[in-house]
């Protein structure tokens, strides 16, 4: 009979669920759309440097989503030319490779559905923080980077560090 291996094969897509984000380092930087967007196409300076900074990069399925589409209006509406498309894509798929994904599940979206700290918030990003909750991990390990008012101000009463 032969004998199996304790080894479980490794995943290729990096997704969690509740529970199974563990941190390799100490911070745990969740990325939120506008930091991303504002670094992708805007190149801001503190969003690109947050983008630089050590730790380990988590973002939501969603934050590519949002990207992507940010993308493909600002070039139809002509405020990218097709070279700073290029660019942006290579970007996004470079912090795609990066990071950590988190799926959009039911356990997010049943958490998007309860009170906030500071109300009102969007759906969107309600999302962005019911996936850093999913993680699972004390607040004081886990940076939001964002640029929504928001989004900052929820992530601040929830007691996480935001850049």
């Amino acid at each position: 009979m032969a004998k199996r291996s304790a080894r479980r094969p490794r995943p290729r897509r990096r997704t969690a669920s509740r529970g199974t984000v563990q941190a390799a380092v100490a911070s745990i930087r969740y990325i939120e759309s506008s930091a991303l967007l504002a670094a992708l196409l805007e190149h801001d300076t503190a969003a690109l440097e947050a983008l630089q900074a050590e730790g380990r990069y988590v973002t939501s399925a969603l934050t590519l989503a949002e990207a992507a589409r940010a993308i493909v209006r600002a070039r139809v509406a002509g405020r990218l030319t097709v070279a700073q498309e290029q660019a942006a894509v290579r970007g996004l798929r470079t912090f795609e490779r990066r990071s950590f994904l988190v799926d959009v599940n039911s356990i997010v979206l049943a958490r998007v559905g309860r009170p906030f700290p500071v109300e009102p918030i969007r759906t969107l990003d309600a999302v962005h923080l019911a996936t850093a909750e999913l993680l699972d991990e004390p607040p004081q390990l886990v940076t939001i980077v964002t640029r929504d008012r928001r989004v900052r101000e929820n992530a601040q009463a929830l007691g996480y560090a935001v850049e």
